[in-house]
């Protein structure tokens, strides 16, 4: 059975550390971030932008919405996260060259597991290994 495309999923996440997050995009997801508490940088494609507490960012899926979030204060950076919860999705991480394929669990639940991951650059033909091709 699938979900309707119009379920949201949150979370509440906290940083604590300098760094957190992987620069990704999303080919199926929407995510939306309120910032609750702390401050920190989203990495948007090749530009940084500076968030605070009260502060609201839309990220449509696509290449064009590559993201990262950086805690770049020494305090906790608490914000929350909300998701169009389409459980099939494919993650690119453009800095690792990797992609990623998740299916059988909403965006961000605890039992979210890539099905597949795998390096860009083993991208093979579409007929590659067909036997009738």
């Amino acid at each position: 059975m699938s979900e309707s495309p119009n379920i949201i999923h949150e979370d509440t996440m906290q940083w604590t550390e300098a760094s957190q997050g992987k620069f990704r995009f999303h080919c199926a997801n929407e995510e939306a971030l309120y910032v609750l508490e702390g401050e920190g940088t989203l990495r948007l494609g090749d530009k940084e932008i500076a968030l605070r507490k009260g502060h609201f960012v839309t990220l449509a899926p696509g290449a064009g919405n590559a993201h990262r979030l950086i805690n770049s204060s020494d305090k906790p950076l608490k914000y929350i996260c909300v998701s169009t919860a389409v459980q099939q999705d494919v993650i690119v991480y453009p800095d690792s060259d990797k992609i990623g394929v998740f299916g059988g669990a909403i965006s961000g639940g605890p039992d979210r597991r890539p099905t597949w991951m795998f390096k860009r650059s083993a991208d093979v033909g579409y007929f590659e290994g067909e036997p009738d091709a």
